[in-house]
């Protein structure tokens, strides 16, 4: 199974191995805007994140009340809408949250991409997939230790690195990808 999924993953990119550098250089790219505007990254973000719970509050309770779902629904849509409202009037606050989240986040991310990593060993740019989870896991714990202090330029200035890696990595794979489909294997 474990060679199949080897297998599949490396034919992958090396019929696509353009889109899979053109998608590196777009994370990269992304990384280094983000690290550039760590503060309006952060706030952008709340916005969203409470932009999308408003939006996604309105449709639960447009569902709950048309198809009868009860008062647990109404309420999850409620507070949703309500919670949605407060991230966009209040991003700042909202951070020291998302913070929290995305520190759960880059570390379960970290140790799944180094895992991966391990799977697809020993392609070529697979130290590179694993250097990169290593990183998000370090940028996780980081976040972490640091609870409430990091700030929101934290959190936008870790987003932004680990766009960074990401991308140098898939524009690695590419590159190895293309190297190989050259070669002819």
């Amino acid at each position: 199974m474990q060679e199949d999924l080897k297998s599949e993953f490396l034919e992958e990119v090396k019929k696509n191995s353009g889109l899979t550098i053109a998608a590196g250089i777009i994370i990269l790219l992304a990384g280094l805007l983000t690290m550039g505007s760590p503060l309006i990254a952060g706030i952008s973000l709340a916005v969203m994140v409470g932009l999308f719970l408003f939006v996604g509050g309105i449709g639960q309770l447009l569902f709950a009340i048309k198809a009868g779902r009860g008062l647990l629904a109404i309420v999850l849509g409620i507070l949703s809408v309500i919670i949605g409202i407060y991230m966009v009037m209040n991003p700042g606050a909202a951070l020291a949250t998302l913070s929290l989240f995305l520190a759960l986040y880059l570390i379960v991310s970290g140790i799944f991409e180094a895992l991966l990593a391990f799977q697809v060993k020993p392609a070529q740019g697979w130290g590179w997939m694993l250097f990169s989870g290593i990183a998000s896991l370090i940028l996780g714990l980081m976040i972490r230790s640091q609870f409430p202090l990091s700030g929101a330029w934290a959190i936008g200035l870790l987003i932004g690195i680990k766009l960074f890696f990401s991308g140098w990595t898939v524009l690695m794979i590419g590159l190895a990808g293309r190297q190989q489909g050259k070669r002819g294997g």
